[in-house]
């Protein structure tokens, strides 16, 4: 495994040094055609934009087991000073999915060379635009990529375990994470006249003031829920009534009723204030992304595979986070687990930069744990779930 290990290290250094955002993956997707077409595999991109989609195994296979990582990078400028650091001005892979598409790409050649032990068929998947407005993900499943698939799982670094620990929930885990605009329409004035304008200022202001009163008071307070105004966009100068305001946020909840709630109520109070105003309001969803349902059967095969090929100590345990993964769109067609994997150095007791950081990094000895996953649940699963 060790050879699939370097592989997957020198996979990942070339895509780290070019890394892409969103749909726009040329240099990413090159390299995932080229191995792929190296090792003979057929592949398409039918389910999605930029997606990498194909199969390992007979096609008359019983099971169908699917593998998914993510490829897209993050606009950050890396500051980590390494041979392999990016060449793309203002664009770093600071979430690790460089990591997970080497890996995934070792797995299939794995796979690929003992294609004649499998008694399943392998479906893989390399998603785009997970850290996008709009989710490479939500394409794929819309599209019915797990239409064929019994179920499947995915990868997803983590600073805080170290080499050979796993965080393995068989809960849901992540958020529903949405992103929404809110368009407040007035009527410029001079400064001097107030009464004769519409303030879209002033209708923020209190609009935003409302919306944090809605969640402080009509949400459960044990029930985990973020909301936040990331961006403030209006007016010209200081002597104009300011005549239109565009505000961007973003909110949390780990409950599809807490999300269903802030939604209408966001929406609610957005055309309310503004036409109490005498104004109008707009307000639109633009990215939601639905937490990550890990189907019991599907985690708990992952125990049994980290504890068989780890040992006890593999476990990490990890209390559930607010962050949103993309994953989750297709955890809602089928049965599915995401595990975290370990990428803390094990004789390294600091504190690692966090994802999303310029100074993010990993150590290369994940490398071997993450393909070891990969291929062990394939093997440990392969002729299906007792109760699935």
């Amino acid at each position: 495994m060790k050879e699939y290990a370097r592989y997957a290290q020198t996979i990942r250094e070339e895509i780290h040094m070019y890394p892409e955002i969103g749909f726009d993956l040329p240099k990413t997707l090159a390299v995932v055609h080229r191995e792929l077409d190296s090792m003979g595999i057929a592949y398409t991109d039918k389910w999605g934009r930029s997606s990498v989609v194909g199969y390992v195994g007979a096609a008359d296979a019983p099971i169908t087991i699917g593998l998914r990582a993510d490829m897209d990078a993050l606009p950050i400028q890396e500051m980590v000073d390494v041979p392999f650091k990016s060449r793309h001005d203002g664009i770093m892979h600071a979430c690790g999915h460089d990591a997970h598409t080497a890996i995934l790409l070792a797995t299939i050649k794995w796979l690929k060379d003992h294609e004649s032990e499998l008694r399943c068929r392998v479906k893989f998947m390399f998603t785009p635009a997970e850290e996008y407005i709009t989710p490479g993900c939500k394409e794929l499943a819309e599209n019915g990529v797990m239409d064929d698939v019994t179920f499947a799982i995915a990868i997803h670094v983590d600073v805080d375990a170290k080499v050979g620990q796993l965080v393995c929930p068989i809960a849901p885990t992540h958020s529903n994470s949405m992103g929404f605009k809110c368009r407040f329409y007035g009527k410029s004035a001079h400064a001097s006249s107030p009464h004769k304008g519409v303030d879209a200022i002033i209708m923020a202001m209190q609009a935003i003031s409302a919306m944090q009163t809605m969640v402080a008071r009509e949400i459960d307070p044990i029930k985990p829920t973020i909301f936040n105004i990331g961006s403030f966009h209006g007016g010209k100068t200081n002597n104009v009534v300011c005549d239109y305001v565009e505000v961007f946020g973003s909110s949390r909840a780990q409950e599809d009723a807490v999300t269903e709630h802030m939604t209408r109520r966001l929406k609610e109070i957005t055309e309310s204030v503004a036409a109490g105003m005498g104004g109008r309001g707009e307000f639109e969803v633009t990215k939601l992304l639905p937490y990550v349902i890990n189907h019991p059967l599907v985690g708990g095969q992952i125990r049994r595979t980290a504890q068989r090929i780890l040992g006890d100590d593999y476990l990490f345990v990890k209390p559930r986070k607010m962050g949103g993964e993309d994953f989750g769109f297709l955890s809602r067609k089928k049965p599915c687990a995401q595990f975290r994997l370990g990428v803390k150095p094990v004789d390294f007791e600091g504190k690692m930069p966090p994802a999303h950081n310029d100074h993010f990094w990993i150590d290369n000895g994940c490398f071997e744990v993450g393909i070891k996953m990969f291929t062990g649940f394939v093997l440990d699963s392969q002729d299906g779930l007792e109760g699935l």
